[in-house]
């Protein structure tokens, strides 16, 4: 009900704003923006009118084009999922195959990695600039019972303030029992600027919430694998969890803001900056029947518990950061940035444990001070940013980062980071409590130290990524599971620090063939891992390629493509993902990988319109059931999803 309210709220909020439309500058091409449906003759805003902004001042412009990587993004995370696993159901978690996708703060994080996939950082909130008012509405179809929906709504009122509104909301039923996920995104942005251009600010709001149904994944894979007509109705296939369920929530208010100094701008340029961000997260995990039943046989799938039913463990976290920066420029020189940020944050509960072994703190509270400089120059064909910070406090934490970029000419591209980084560990890493008698720790790991070298190279011929990074007291957690215990079938997870350096190189190449109106379509990853013992799991080769045909039709009123899409990875002993902590674990019991998916598509655009047709995993009853996104959880199988990205441009 919210979901359709906000979208007749947003489609109408297209027709109570009006703004003078700019004929100044050209007019765009007419498959980007379009022309007026009621007056042809009305001008056009050009494209660099409808502009998207990051935080790190990188801009884009609002794109209706339908190309192959927009069909790749057209998913719930709204971005290309090359190098990550989805699960059966739409909203659920990712598998991470590709490692090198793992960014890293040195500043400690709430923890609860495998839930946050969906949930919006500040980093990736973008801020507008738009001629006219804008609307954008995303729709795609989901495996059973629900839909998801993306609802945007932007707008200036003048050319010195705008604001936006979106709000993303799934719900999908799934297919195995247990499997429900209900998730909502609301997003409100806002950017000012004075008349002088002496202030700017860019603001933000969020409230996310995510629910998902926790099953545990299948308790017999014989079942699954066996092709048995009576288990490809998935819900007959036994769950190790049937009324588990987690929560993540949180709220974020968020303000970067910057003064400059001298009134008129010049050559030389003195500003004075602030950026404020408090945030709130809550994670839950509930499970009212704490006993499973396995083939008729009871079993307590996380071992002992406290609590004979009615589990209820949650963890609240909030923080507070803020950082005030001084900012030199010089046309010439480039900017120099000297700042002094502080951070503070509180992980808790509501009680102590007193347990026999140790005593588990109800909180972990974190008061960090750092110092830093950044110098960013641009020149000619260079592009250089140079970042280092450290610890005021007691904590020994520091993050080098050099990037520099040169642009060859206007299709080649060459870049090169190093990044150097003392960070510390995730706050669920160091404190935990649970109804679970195994699942409650109190750690003082070290921090983590992590070297990396990025190298990119981007061509009309071909774009490669290569990257060699050293990890040294890498954190992760691992499946502890005595011999007695998996012989009951229960699962067992702790942290753990490995003693030993994990040397890890990806290489990433990705380019197109064009044949006339055909084209292939290739991405491939090659990982090599160097290290003891299996801590860092990932396939060595990775691929996707995409066949597809291309065509205007009716005087160019309609464009569409249709193609096959293969996704592929080698063998690999997979993470599997537990929900009472929210994270994926290192197992080596199992392994997964070595099969075709394969994708049928037809997409076309209509104006402004995108419309979606796929066949997933058209496949799956032919390539035999061994598909696996964990030891645990299938894949998906084959369906058929219809979705759209529709604009509005007033």
């Amino acid at each position: 009900m919210r979901i359709s309210l906000l979208l007749v709220f947003l489609c109408c909020s297209s027709l109570l704003f009006s703004q003078e439309k700019n004929s100044n500058k050209p007019n765009l091409l007419d498959n980007l923006i379009g022309k007026d449906s009621v007056n042809p003759k009305a001008p056009v805003a050009t494209i660099d009118m409808y502009r998207a902004i990051t935080l790190e001042r990188d801009t884009t412009y609002i794109d209706t084009s339908l190309t192959i990587q927009k069909k790749y993004s057209h998913n719930y995370l709204r971005k290309d999922l090359f190098g990550l696993l989805p699960f059966p159901n739409e909203g659920q978690t990712y598998n991470t195959l590709q490692y090198s996708l793992t960014s890293f703060s040195p500043l400690p994080e709430f923890g609860f990695k495998a839930k946050h996939f969906n949930f919006l950082e500040a980093n990736q909130i973008r801020y507008y600039s738009v001629a006219t008012p804008v609307t954008e509405l995303y729709f795609k179809s989901v495996m059973k019972k629900g839909q998801n929906v993306d609802a945007f709504f932007a707008v200036n009122t003048s050319k010195r303030f705008n604001f936006s509104l979106a709000y993303k909301g799934l719900r999908s039923e799934g297919k195995y029992v247990n499997q429900l996920t209900s998730t909502g995104n609301f997003r409100f942005t806002t950017s000012y600027n004075t008349k002088n251009k002496r202030y700017f600010a860019n603001a933000h709001f969020t409230g996310q919430d995510l629910m998902n149904e926790e099953n545990g994944g299948i308790t017999t894979a014989e079942d699954f694998e066996s092709g048995n007509t009576a288990f490809l109705q998935r819900d007959r296939l036994e769950v190790f969890l049937t009324d588990a369920r987690s929560f993540l929530k949180g709220k974020r208010v968020f303000l970067d803001h910057v003064f400059r100094i001298n009134p008129t701008e010049g050559n030389n340029n003195l500003y004075v900056s602030h950026q404020f961000n408090y945030e709130n997260k809550f994670f839950e995990y509930n499970q009212p029947t704490v006993a499973s039943s396995v083939g008729g046989t009871a079993v307590y799938r996380f071992g002992e518990s406290y609590k004979t039913s009615n589990i209820n463990d949650q963890t609240h976290y909030n923080k507070t950061y803020n950082k005030l920066g001084l900012t030199y420029e010089n046309t010439t020189l480039g900017k120099f940035n000297f700042y002094l940020d502080d951070f503070f944050s509180n992980y808790y509960y509501n009680q102590i444990l007193i347990l026999d072994s140790e005593t588990v703190p109800a909180s972990l509270s974190r008061r960090i001070d750092c110092y830093g400089g950044q110098y960013e120059y641009r020149k000619n064909k260079w592009t250089g940013n140079f970042l280092l910070s450290r610890s005021l406090t007691n904590q020994s934490l520091s993050n080098l980062d050099a990037k520099m970029q040169y642009e060859l000419n206007d299709e080649t591209l060459l870049s090169f980071q190093y990044q150097n980084i003392n960070k510390l560990p995730n706050d669920n890493y160091n404190l935990y409590q649970s109804s679970y008698v195994n699942y409650n720790w109190s750690n003082d790991f070290k921090n983590e130290k992590i070297n990396s070298i990025i190298a990119n190279a981007h061509s009309p011929w071909v774009n490669v990524s290569v990257q060699y990074s050293t990890l040294n007291d890498h954190l992760y957690f691992v499946d502890v599971t005595t011999a007695a215990q998996m012989a009951e079938r229960q699962q067992i997870v702790a942290p753990a620090q490995y003693a030993n350096t994990i040397n890890y190189l990806s290489v990433k190449a990705n380019n197109e063939f064009r044949f006339g109106k055909f084209a292939l379509e290739n991405t491939l990853l090659y990982q090599k891992v160097d290290q003891s013992d299996l801590v860092l799991n990932v396939p060595e080769f990775v691929t996707r390629n995409t066949f597809y045909f291309s065509q205007n039709l009716f005087r160019k009123a309609l464009f569409f493509q249709t193609g096959i899409t293969l996704n592929y990875f080698t063998n690999y002993f997979g993470n599997e993902y537990n929900p009472v902590i929210g994270e994926f674990f290192v197992q080596n019991q199992k392994e997964i990988g070595n099969y075709a998916n394969l994708d049928f598509f037809l997409n076309a655009r209509i104006q402004r319109t995108r419309i979606y047709f796929t066949l997933e995993h058209f496949n799956s009853s032919l390539s035999g059931y061994n598909y696996y996104s964990s030891p645990n959880n299938p894949t998906g199988d084959f369906i058929i999803r219809f979705g759209l990205v529709w604009n509005f441009f007033q």
